[in-house]
């Protein structure tokens, strides 16, 4: 009977996950105001609907009822999310939370299968993280100011990365700075206040003087990452800045000379560093070296294809035999038990919220604005294809994390700051838009008073003639 609910649930959760990504993906060209309402309580019900049938397969097959506590926590924390962030912020994109918790539900879900005590712990981060940025849309329309101080969060920012290179390597990289018994990590940090530094150093200027300037300061950033031996950060700090370089000049052949220095500095990487070397040749012929420098792809692989479209239903897989699941390869994880088709969805989801950052920044007149909202959406577009890429072999591994569903206290809190930021962006343009509309309402309302006072002129001025002819005969 316990076979029967979890493949049951498996196909239900499919069912709903593929109902909700159809609704994502339509969301993003509706704009009657009536519809998105609609779509936001029907997106937010599927997302629901998802968690608890997942959560219903874990309790009935673990069957403890600390985890019908632990869910209903969850769906507690949901409901006050999504009623106080509209409270606070009238005004944000509503799709964009729900897809945040549709992939935090996923994350819930596929930990608490992974491991109890990190899914605790990561619902302590989510919470934590949820208060605390609550308050990023409010700052965002006073990042004008940020040419007074982002040169100082720029030099502390890379102090914190050069300060990591001495810290103790986890899985051949400087990653972390520990604390006592507390470890961030900075680079997931630092990417915020690097798209922001660019950003003012890009957004009056885009002479070559200036192009190179810029240039140098995200090389440094850049070569501090690599000495770190932290591949996944340094080509998610080189693509955004080659981004945004794009966006600010518009011109196609600095991307390719970027490209071009990329290339010769990923070969130098690979000569130079073993670490780098070693990913390399797991990714060229994992089979080989199965034995240790093949086996998490290896067994990536393995757990994507044994799950096939559908999955073996939650706790009927064996994702646990994947080094580093609950981070690097949470992605395999959803794949074998949740089905290929869960994972697809789940990727399409995560491409909408993209393609809303993009529309969301696209539609902002002023530089500056427009910058930050295209340096956030190549941050996140780009963490996403290096985290799927590694996991199905496309490209080499380069240890990221998948936003919003792995496990780690500072993905969580990057992740939640960058979605705040494009929040931020996004009601900064709806009060725009309701000036221009009111401004324009003005400018009718004087239009027609205007019409309305030469009609009475004209009108008095025809009686006085009407009179004058009258007089006269």
């Amino acid at each position: 009977m316990e076979n029967i609910i979890i493949q049951v649930c498996k196909y239900l959760s499919i069912a709903i996950i593929i109902v909700y990504a159809i609704g994502a993906i339509t969301v993003l060209w509706r704009k009657d105001e009536d519809d998105l309402k609609w779509n936001y309580r029907r997106q937010n019900m599927l997302s629901l609907l998802f968690h608890g049938v997942s959560y219903f397969a874990i309790i009935i097959y673990k069957k403890d009822l600390a985890l019908i506590v632990f869910y209903v926590a969850q769906v507690i924390y949901f409901f006050v999310y999504m009623i106080l962030y509209c409270k606070v912020h009238k005004r944000c994109c509503k799709p964009l939370i729900s897809n945040m918790i549709l992939l935090l539900s996923i994350g819930f879900v596929i930990l608490t299968r992974l491991s109890i005590e990190k899914a605790l712990r990561q619902f302590i981060f989510v919470c934590v993280a949820s208060i605390i940025t609550l308050i990023v849309p409010i700052f965002v329309r006073k990042l004008k100011a940020a040419k007074t101080w982002a040169g100082t969060c720029g030099v502390i920012g890379l102090i914190l990365l050069i300060v990591v290179l001495g810290s103790s390597k986890v899985y051949g990289a400087n990653l972390s700075i520990a604390i006592g018994s507390f470890s961030f990590q900075p680079s997931e940090f630092v990417k915020i206040s690097y798209v922001l530094m660019v950003a003012v150093l890009l957004r009056n200027r885009k002479d070559f003087k200036r192009v190179i300037f810029a240039t140098g300061i995200a090389a440094v950033h850049v070569i501090v990452l690599v000495l770190s031996t932290d591949l996944g950060g340094a080509l998610i700090y080189f693509l955004t800045y080659l981004c945004m370089l794009y966006v600010a000049t518009g011109q196609v052949g600095y991307i390719w000379s970027g490209l071009g220095c990329g290339s010769i500095a990923a070969w130098i990487a690979y000569m130079l560093f073993s670490h780098v070397k070693v990913r390399v040749e797991a990714w060229i012929d994992p089979w080989s070296i199965i034995d240790n420098k093949g086996l998490q792809i290896a067994q990536s692989l393995f757990a994507i294809g044994t799950g096939g479209w559908f999955g073996s239903g939650l706790y009927k897989g064996m994702p646990q035999t994947i080094p580093v699941v609950t981070k690097d390869y949470t992605f395999s994880a959803v794949s074998e038990e949740m089905g290929a088709i869960t994972a697809v969805c789940m990727t399409i989801v995560c491409i909408c919220c993209f393609i809303k950052f993009m529309q969301i920044s696209m539609s902002i007149n002023v530089k500056f604005y427009k910058l930050i909202g295209v340096g956030m959406a190549c941050l996140y577009i780009i963490q996403l294809f290096l985290v799927i890429g590694g996991v199905t072999k496309f490209i080499p591994s380069t240890g990221v994390t998948l936003p919003f569903v792995s496990y780690g206290g500072s993905s969580i809190f990057s992740i939640f700051i960058l979605f705040g930021i494009v929040q931020g962006l996004y009601i900064m343009r709806q009060n725009e838009d309701e000036r221009i509309e009111q401004r324009r309402e003005m400018e009718r309302k004087k239009e027609i008073e205007r019409r309305k006072r030469a009609r009475e002129a004209k009108k008095r001025t025809e009686e006085g003639r009407r009179e004058t002819s009258t007089q006269r005969a």
